[in-house]
């Protein structure tokens, strides 16, 4: 009889549930895995949570611990206590992380200690700026797990100048990019179908940018915020600036902000807009990669990337808070389209394929 490993994939925000889509799709090809699906609640709203289950069809979470927000510190530890009752229930042979949010650390850190094997997805990324609540994460949670995959080859150089074995690493490319492909049904000559946010808007491809802003770094001290909204409503005379606003975003912004404020869109949705836009305002790491598979134009709001294949690339951009930077930037690629070069080899869509077949050793 065929002994049934049992996988427990942790997932809380946004991001997780993008990356994990591919994920669990590659798992429920192999009869000898159980995956046990356990959303820890990190991110609770609609916009934020349920509406990407139904629309990348994933199944619904064996256990919803429904932390909901906190401080860091707090919010970490409360994940923990609620998942060590469901990991001591469930005895998984393996725990996946995705990501380098606090679901991330707690989920790694909880099967840590009862000695349960970790897997991380998206291992070896580095800002090396420690203000970032994400680079401790991850960090951490590369030095708690036992398989590291890899997106590129600087997160193999990474964790080796960290003292982690090679063999624990495993470069398998980006998972988001998986995503994206799964998306691809609907994307046809770099537009994505089935979606009506353009219409609804009135927004022709091409004629406008898109912003997303949620970094502490960015929101969080009212001074840096108002200089940025001071930022983009300088661009907003050049081009007109659609503003998908994230929760915690929106609790800092002034009421008049100048700018098209839409709320937080489902994947297909903002793919669309992404996709069709003259180029991205943003302090994402996700949306980097996103942008980069897209040959869209990206200009970063931080000092640092741990995604530096997006910079080598050519579509990434990096300019803080700089107004002469990004203002700049702007104008080059309203007047004269980035050169951009092909994405690289294992950005083909397979890195669940990769994953899961390591796993199932």
């Amino acid at each position: 009889m065929t002994h049934v490993k049992k996988f427990m994939i942790i997932v809380g925000a946004r991001p997780n549930f993008i990356k994990g889509a591919p994920l669990l799709q590659e798992i429920a090809k192999y009869q000898n895995i159980k995956p046990v699906l356990v959303h820890t609640g990190q991110h609770y709203d609609y916009k934020m949570s349920q509406i990407f289950f139904q629309e990348l069809a994933i199944p619904q979470p064996d256990y919803n611990l429904g932390v909901g927000s906190a401080s860091h510190a707090t919010q970490t530890a409360k994940i923990m206590l609620a998942l060590e009752p469901v990991m001591l229930e469930e005895k998984p042979d393996l725990v996946i992380v995705v990501g380098d949010v606090n679901s991330t650390l707690a989920g790694a850190l909880t099967a840590v200690k009862l000695q349960i094997p970790v897997a991380h997805i998206e291992a070896g990324l580095r800002s090396f700026d420690m203000a970032m609540p994400e680079e401790i994460n991850r960090r951490l949670t590369d030095h708690l797990s036992d398989f590291l995959f890899v997106s590129e080859d600087i997160g193999v150089k990474n964790l080796s100048r960290e003292g982690i074995v090679r063999n624990k690493i495993y470069l398998v490319g980006d998972i988001l990019i998986d995503a994206l492909q799964n998306e691809k049904r609907k994307v046809k000559n770099g537009k994505v179908k089935n979606t009506k946010i353009l219409s609804k808007f009135k927004l022709e491809p091409k004629s406008y940018a898109v912003l997303t802003l949620h970094r502490p770094a960015n929101v969080d001290n009212p001074k840096t915020l108002k200089k940025l909204l001071k930022i983009f409503a300088i661009i907003q005379k050049r081009v007109p600036i659609i503003f998908p606003v994230h929760p915690r975003t929106q609790k800092k912004l002034p009421p008049d902000t100048g700018l098209t404020c839409l709320a937080p869109l489902g994947y297909p949705d903002f793919l669309s807009l992404i996709s069709q836009a003259k180029f991205v305002l943003t302090d994402s790491g996700g949306l980097q990669t996103e942008t980069t598979f897209l040959k869209i134009p990206c200009l970063t709001l931080r000092e640092t990337t741990e995604k530096p294949l997006t910079v080598e690339q050519g579509t990434n951009i990096l300019c803080g808070q700089n107004q002469k930077k990004i203002i700049q930037e702007v104008d080059k690629i309203l007047n004269n389209p980035l050169k951009i070069i092909q994405p690289p080899k294992l950005w083909n869509g397979k890195t669940a394929q990769r994953i899961v077949k390591i796993l199932n050793y």
